[in-house]
């Protein structure tokens, strides 16, 4: 999952037009690491759909603020720089909760791309 460290990197990256899902997480948050061991291969499962990016909330506070993100991790879904959908609360997400929060993603992601 490629890092991001800056608001300009981010808005860079979310702003083509394939679907980009931003997890954001903190190093001192436990439920992040709960979903360390399973990322990767969620990850691997839908490199042909999407890509994931993750931000650390204290690194990049401005987006965090910018976007209302009170609890972690969060995933928020974006294609063409706007958000289409966001997974955000403050419980612990489940490997299942994650994987069918990212096909919907992709489902959005598709339903939009067939408009235009």
């Amino acid at each position: 999952m490629e890092q991001i460290r800056t608001k300009a990197d981010f808005d860079r990256t979310i702003a083509g037009s394939g679907l980009t899902v931003a997890v954001f997480r903190a190093d001192w948050c436990g439920d992040c690491h709960f979903i360390d061991p399973f990322m990767p291969e969620v990850e691997e499962q839908r490199k042909d759909q999407l890509k994931l990016i993750q931000l650390d909330v204290e690194e990049v506070e401005e987006v965090s603020r910018e976007l209302n993100i009170l609890g972690i991790p969060s995933f928020v879904a974006f294609s063409n720089g706007k958000e289409l959908v966001r997974f955000v609360n403050k419980a612990r997400k489940t490997r299942a909760e994650i994987e069918n929060f990212l096909d919907r993603a992709a489902e959005v992601h598709g339903q939009l791309a067939g408009r235009q």
